[in-house]
């Protein structure tokens, strides 16, 4: 008789045990993927955040370019790319310093603008605005 409530007593102690020891799992297991999409999403974010400085530098440069060439930059224009276009828009010199509006698009819905003033006689971007 002591040996069967010695028996029922590892039972009822081995249940909560199991039970508490397989709740602690589910919630490392949990907080690990929560972890991991947390890791993934600021990755996926941050290739976009670089995918749109490349644009934003690249079109720059080809505005420079354009300028560099002797042509004159057109009042209104887009440069293509692989995951977005970049429109740009020109306004009238004034002095020596050129206004450029560009306004980034991407494929994945983001829509970002920035103002560069390029300086006329050296052919060159001087300042940079990024507008949020």
């Amino acid at each position: 008789m002591g040996s069967g409530r010695m028996r029922n007593n590892e039972q009822g102690f081995t249940y909560p045990l199991t039970l508490a020891v397989l709740i602690l799992f589910l919630l490392l297991f949990s907080f690990r993927v929560e972890q991991l999409l947390t890791e993934r999403k600021l990755a996926h974010e941050t290739n976009l955040i670089l995918q749109e400085e490349y644009y934003f530098h690249s079109s720059v440069k080809k505005v420079e370019e354009i300028m560099q060439s002797g042509s004159v930059i057109p009042d209104k224009g887009t440069f293509t790319y692989l995951k977005g276009s970049m429109g740009f828009q020109s306004d009238i010199p004034i002095g020596t310093v050129q206004k450029i509006n560009f306004t980034l698009r991407m494929q994945t819905g983001e829509t970002v603008v920035g103002r560069g003033f390029f300086d006329i006689s050296s052919k060159r971007m001087i300042k940079w605005i990024e507008i949020y």
